[in-house]
């Protein structure tokens, strides 16, 4: 063993040793158990950051910890390697996204690997290659025989400078968020999945992942939206052309009898007949087109509105009430149509306001206190009041009563509803899989057949960074089906589809019959660990959770769910602020790798938080996990240097050495569970190096015995911290005699005799205050450790000229005595 640490030798021997014996190449193994342990595929954008980093790292010591375990271990990587970035870069730099995106698809690969991370590359994929999409296209063509998927056109946010589709989550303060432009409101032909045909089972089902952070099962509730209220009905005073009135849903009933207006989305069908007619309410309308429908965005945002001069009838009282059209009412979420309580809903009390309309209080305070509405609404349950014969009843009396008679009338009725919306999967831009449908010339479309896919997107193409390259060539759409000449279809799938089945790919890559190898894929799912960023929680974490459910119900896997165990991780902060390319604050792996080696990184990137939580870089806490390794290597090469250990004879063993073996197996105690159950690496580690500490202090490396009891604490140390140091644990553990690598040794077992205690540290107190320490036997009699504190010389300090009153024994923990 060499005096030094080199780690580029190291990592490079190790690195060598995993490539030439395909050291995490598995295969299924229904005699041993199964771990699955996934982290969510990066984008190839050509260089990874710290936050690829410490997100692999996680995923990376999890898998080799169960490894250790004896588990039957798969840990795979690919790349989500289809979207927007590509083509904006492609245009930027010359060239063709998919050359772009397989030349960092390389790059990035090989930083992966030079970090040391334990995957399967064997099961390598990439979402834009056409043995994966392939099956992607072919599922939708079953989910639209089943009657899931639809074409139906749809408002949705539109970016005229990507000229592509936004989620609302995608648009900030108005605008693009890629690239600050102006968004406008379009009515596109968009494919739609039925992910509302099973929003009460993702929802229930959320029941079934304890393993979950409540803070995501809470977001996904949040977003699911289940709700109980009332659907009625408002009537037109007049007939406008075919309309004769619009829905309403409300889950507070309770103030129906408060409604002073009520309001309609601009895309809502009478607001559109308005606008046919009347050029000032087609400019508001297409005023409200150009505006932000985030929701943050939308509650604090100016309320505007137009009167449209409608008068509707009240369910109830068959009183007029006018119909406006306003900006904060989205056609999106329930009928587009929204009764105005400004009494008793904040944004309806700011539109109020700005229109001087009506504000009557009809819900007072449970405990009968006075409310002020000239400052606020008031938006809690209570008690109805100015509400004829529903007066004094609570929030449940007055929904039933409402409920009831409304139903009397036949102008409503007691509804269910979901806040989730049916996913819109339709994407204009040309870098993504092909949507395989065929539009047919008399309208109407039909699936692409099964033996005519996959739908290939061409991959050498000019991008003028426009239109699609696939939507400005008359011969790609060019298609036949049954002698008659089609169209194909030139949208693309929303990337989030790849991202939604991929950790079941991993189980069968190469699987050519089919999109999955049922077999394949029981043996593996669920992935029994996931590790992200938080940022995930809502969508590709749902939209994951629905294909999952849709592929059972197709008979390709068996399990409801498809992530057991979700680990959420911190951001890496450098300053207080997140690590960004915009922000100039990012730190290069490469760089770190080439100066201290992987292994300082890794050891850095897990001893800093916790997983969960943010992580602030410090340049010192990077030399500090170097310097730690090269104490661990000069411990290992002083041991080794010392002699030849002997056995451990438990009986021979003097009260140091016992206390280095009780040290050894304490610290195997924490740091197992710290790895599993709690997954505090950072903790793990503090704990390895509080026992190298103990190591410097108590070795005794002047007998066998000595050698041997340091020799067991040094082995354990290298195999405990072998899943975050990988290439250096490999090296020390083959210096210790060993022909394995740590890898496929045995997780450290405790050894709970070498945990009892012969004596113990007491602390000595005079009237409660600390003033010594001394160790005792654990079975020492009470006058016995009375007589030890008492004899103390720093004790005797404090009890001269002054009579001690009594003695307090607490065994194994303290002696207190007062004296005055």
């Amino acid at each position: 063993m060499q005096e030094q640490y080199h780690p580029a030798e190291v990592e490079s021997a190790a690195q060598s040793y995993w490539e030439e014996n395909q050291s995490f190449t598995v295969t299924e193994d229904t005699s041993r158990e199964k771990f699955y342990c996934l982290a969510m595929f990066p984008y190839p954008s050509g260089k990874l950051h710290m936050g690829h980093v410490r997100n692999y790292t996680i995923s990376d010591v999890i898998s080799r910890f169960q490894r250790m375990q004896g588990k039957n271990v798969l840990h795979p990587m690919g790349w989500d390697a289809f979207g927007l970035p590509a083509e904006n870069a492609a245009i930027k730099n010359n060239t063709a996204p998919a050359k772009w995106t397989y030349s960092n698809v390389e790059y990035m690969k090989g930083q992966l690997k030079q970090l040391g991370f334990g995957f399967d590359w064997s099961r390598e994929l990439a979402t834009c290659r056409s043995d994966y999409y392939r099956w992607e296209q072919w599922f939708f063509t079953r989910l639209y025989e089943k009657g899931l998927v639809y074409k139906k056109n749809s408002a949705v946010n539109w970016c005229p400078e990507d000229q592509t589709v936004l989620a609302n989550e995608q648009v900030e303060d108005g605008c693009c968020w890629r690239c600050g432009t102006t968004v406008q409101r379009r009515e596109l032909a968009q494919w739609f999945i039925r992910i509302t045909a099973y929003a009460e089972e993702l929802l229930k089902d959320l029941n079934k992942l304890p393993n979950w952070p409540e803070q995501v099962k809470t977001m996904q509730r949040n977003w699911i939206g289940k709700s109980r209220g009332v659907e009625m009905r408002f009537d037109l005073a007049e007939k406008l052309g075919g309309h004769t009135g619009f829905e309403v849903y409300t889950t507070r009933p309770d103030t129906l009898m408060g409604v002073s207006y009520v309001s309609l989305a601009a895309e809502h069908p009478i607001a559109q007949s308005l606008a046919d007619a009347d050029d000032s309410i087609a400019k508001f309308i297409a005023e409200c087109k150009e505006q932000s429908v985030a929701e943050a965005d939308m509650a604090n945002m100016e309320k505007k509105g137009l009167d449209t001069g409608l008068k509707a009838l009240h369910p109830i009282t068959g009183e007029e009430v006018p119909v406006w059209i306003a900006n904060y009412v989205l056609m999106d979420y329930g009928s587009g149509a929204v009764m105005a309580v400004p009494a008793h809903d904040q944004r309806d009390f700011e539109f109020a306001h700005k229109y001087s309309l009506p504000i009557q209080q009809v819900i007072a305070p449970k405990d009968g206190s006075a409310i002020d509405l000239t400052k606020e609404a008031f938006v809690d349950k209570g008690v109805l009041v100015n509400s004829g014969e529903y007066d004094g009843l609570d929030f449940k009396a007055a929904f039933d009563s409402i409920a009831q008679t409304l139903k009397a009338a036949k102008k409503g009725k007691v509804q269910t509803n979901y806040r989730l919306r049916d996913w819109g999967v339709s994407r204009q831009r040309y870098w993504g899989a092909p949507i395989p449908m065929l539009n047919l010339p008399g309208g109407g479309e039909i699936p692409v057949p099964a033996d005519k896919l996959p739908v290939l997107l061409p991959e050498d193409v000019v991008l003028d960074g426009v239109q699609s390259p696939i939507k400005a060539d008359p011969e790609w759409r060019k298609a036949e089906y049954e002698g008659r000449a089609v169209e194909r279809e030139t949208d693309t799938f929303d990337t989030f589809m790849e991202s939604s089945w991929y950790y079941a790919r991993y189980t069968c890559p190469n699987f050519a019959d089919g999109m999955l190898d049922s077999d394949a894929a029981n043996y593996w799912l669920p992935v029994d660990q996931y590790v992200g960023g938080i940022e995930h929680a809502i969508l590709h974490l749902l939209y994951a959770r629905f294909f999952h459910k849709l592929m059972r119900d197709e008979g390709l896997v068996e399990c409801d769910e498809p992530f057991e165990r979700l680990l959420c991780q911190g951001m890496v902060l450098k300053d207080g602020v997140k690590m960004s390319k915009s922000k100039g604050n990012t730190v290069d792996p490469a760089e770190l790798i080439a100066h201290y080696g992987a292994d300082t990184v890794r050891l850095f990137s897990m001893f800093a938080a916790p997983p969960e939580q943010s992580m602030e870089w410090s340049d010192s806490g990077v030399e500090g996990a170097n310097r730690f390794l090269r104490r661990l290597w000069k411990t290992l090469h002083g041991h080794l240097k010392a002699g030849t250990p002997g056995s451990i004879d438990i009986e021979s063993l003097n009260d140091s050495q016992r206390d280095l073996r009780r040290k050894t197996h304490e610290t195997i105690a924490k740091v197992s569970d710290d790895y599993g159950r709690r997954q505090t690496f950072n903790t793990a580690i503090a704990a390895v190096m509080e026992l190298m500490n103990e190591v410097s202090k108590l070795a005794d490396r002047a007998s066998p015995e000595g050698l041997a009891v340091e020799r067991e604490a040094l082995e354990a140390a290298v195999l405990m911290l072998a899943p975050i140091v990988p290439h250096i644990a490999q090296s020390l553990w083959h210096a210790l005699g060993h022909s394995t690598i740590p890898l496929d040794a045995p997780w450290p077992a405790v050894d709970e005799a070498a945990l009892k205690r012969t004596s113990i540290e007491i602390v000595v107190q005079v009237n409660g205050k600390v003033r010594d320490k001394m160790q005792a036997s654990v079975e020492a009699e009470r006058s016995d450790l009375e007589a030890q504190a008492l004899s103390l010389q720093n004790v005797q300090r404090f009890l001269e000229g002054v009579t001690v009153r009594k003695v307090i024994v607490v065994p194994n923990k303290l002696v207190n005595i007062v004296a005055n």
